[in-house]
């Protein structure tokens, strides 16, 4: 099946320790940019068909949470890879700083509202995650408060995927040289020049606390209902190929079903179509008059 060895390779074993220096960002196989393009682009035709039959079916629904460190590639997933949806299937969540209103509520509520519903496919730029991420990085509730969010993450994502949602997690996984790089092209890009802001290069100096952070997270709340999988990300075209796979592996296995017509397909097309056919065949006669009487 597709994608299988990209999930074996790239999927961490529920309650494993994860040491994030053990994945190479740069890793890219044996795959060659030409030959990955070529590859992503099929897959992502493969990857419309089967969301909508997903969305015909309308039993089981996809949710796919994305996560990185700043310049992670995020967007260009979204662009490259899940753009190819169809948007009456799939919509894109971007989670930024909370509002009060969110705040107002637990760290759960502004997600839930934005789970998918039978039939649909839904995208987490950033998730619940950043509440066990930059809530605990930057201090922004006591750690009695983030340490207890990793098995409430994991009792909300059960509940979902007891109700028929397949959940993929992928964290895209830069090198710190790589982000600076990345960094360097946008300021050097009039087109990029907006991403950038002061604070993308002062939170550089969290690089190890953001580390240890999603360490925790990969381990913590890792389930085979949920699964986490740790994405060579330095290659963007490695990476929308590793994506790609693991999307479509998954839908194809979850065996969609496109439901049976509710109508009668004969009667309609002997009532519709054979009208049609013989009023086609009527103009064809008439015309076919025209031209031998002139």
């Amino acid at each position: 099946m597709t994608g299988t060895r990209f999930i074996k390779d790239f999927g961490i074993r529920p309650g494993a320790h994860v040491r994030l220096s053990d994945f190479d960002p740069g890793f890219k196989g044996k795959h060659s940019k030409s030959h990955a393009l070529r590859k992503a682009e099929k897959l992502c035709e493969k990857m419309s068909d089967l969301q909508q039959k997903l969305f015909a079916e309308r039993k089981r629904s996809l949710l796919i949470c994305l996560q990185a460190l700043d310049a992670g590639g995020k967007d260009g997933v979204v662009k490259h890879v899940v753009g190819s949806m169809n948007p009456d299937g799939c919509h894109v969540a971007n989670f930024k700083e909370p509002t009060p209103e969110e705040l107002a509520h637990d760290f759960l509520w502004r997600i839930e509202a934005q789970t998918p519903k039978r039939g649909e496919i839904a995208i987490f730029n950033r998730s619940h995650y950043e509440d066990v991420l930059i809530a605990r990085v930057h201090n922004l509730v006591p750690k009695e408060v983030w340490s207890k969010r990793y098995e409430q993450i994991n009792d909300f994502e059960r509940l979902h995927a007891d109700s028929g949602t397949r959940i993929l997690k992928f964290f895209l996984h830069i090198s710190k040289d790589e982000q600076l790089k990345r960094f360097e092209q946008r300021l050097d890009d009039p087109t990029k020049r907006w991403k950038i802001s002061e604070a993308d290069y002062t939170e550089r100096e969290y690089w190890d606390d953001y580390t240890r952070a999603y360490e925790d997270a990969l381990a913590k709340c890792n389930t085979e209902d949920a699964p986490w999988f740790v994405i060579p990300a330095n290659h963007k075209w490695f990476r929308d190929l590793a994506i790609s796979e693991i999307i479509v592996a998954t839908l194809e296995s979850m065996n969609i079903q496109v439901p049976k017509p509710t109508v009668d397909i004969e009667k309609i097309r002997r009532k519709y179509h054979s009208a049609v056919s013989e009023e086609k065949r009527g103009k064809t006669r008439r015309t076919h008059r025209a031209h031998t009487s002139r």
